[in-house]
């Protein structure tokens, strides 16, 4: 497995910004505006939905790696043929209001069934929240004996904020931050804290062992492009602050 040579330098550096704008958007006018924006303001990398349409679009836009997210194995095979430079097992969040869960074995089974159509890719895939810490680790443990090469966590769904303004950010960033502290110390591979985080609690992932995170509706639910710009520079400026904080 051969990363992007970008990806590399930003995960040894641990400065990773993965900007996403939906694993069901589909609105190619409104994915290509998250894209540039992502790229303007100085993100690592765009997370979209599994559709060659899409990849060849960004492509055409932007020069930052692109990674395709699914939850269909056989979705992934297109859009590496149209560029995609890496894929996501995941984001989950979208369909738990729906009242679909992913479990443990599931999750498993998806990653040797992606591994065996796309060996050389690389992999990232997503530890639901729904599991306990223990089986998110245990789980993260096996994803990457079978091929994956990143690790996401999430969780942003799972917290019920009781206060608004800051606290009410560390509040909801708790559960994937506390899942990407067990996980970032059980596996070799890079972890990415996703679901969930802010300006505010980027360093937090940072401090807890993650190379970088992920985020979306903090940014794709913005109205305009300057607002979506500005997000981004934000993360990149709160993620410079959490190398400074840590060793």
């Amino acid at each position: 497995m051969t990363m992007h040579s970008s990806l590399q330098r930003a995960f040894t550096n641990r400065s990773v910004l993965k900007v996403i704008s939906g694993l069901n958007n589909f609105n190619a006018e409104n994915v290509g505006a998250i894209a540039k924006s992502a790229e303007i303001g100085g993100a690592t990398f765009v997370d979209i939905a599994a559709d060659p349409d899409l990849v060849r679009l960004v492509k055409s836009l932007i020069n930052l790696p692109v990674c395709v997210s699914a939850v269909e194995p056989e979705k992934f095979v297109a859009s590496v043929a149209a560029g995609a430079d890496l894929i996501e097992i995941g984001n989950f969040d979208s369909f738990y209001a729906q009242g679909r869960r992913f479990e443990a074995e599931e999750v498993l089974a998806l990653t040797q069934q992606t591994r065996a159509l796309l060996p050389e890719i690389t992999l990232s895939v997503t530890v639901p929240h729904i599991l306990t810490l223990d089986q998110q680790v245990q789980l993260a443990e096996e994803l990457v004996k079978a091929g994956a090469d990143i690790i996401q966590t999430e969780g942003g769904t799972s917290s019920q904020p009781t206060h608004a303004g800051t606290l009410g950010l560390i509040e909801k960033a708790a559960p994937t931050l506390a899942a990407a502290y067990e996980i970032a110390r059980a596996v070799s591979v890079p972890v990415l804290c996703a679901s969930g985080i802010s300006s505010v609690t980027a360093p937090l992932a940072i401090a807890s062992g993650a190379s970088g995170i992920g985020v979306g509706s903090a940014i794709n639910q913005l109205n305009s492009e300057i607002a979506m710009i500005a997000a981004v520079r934000g993360l990149v400026e709160a993620l410079a602050t959490a190398k400074v904080l840590t060793p």
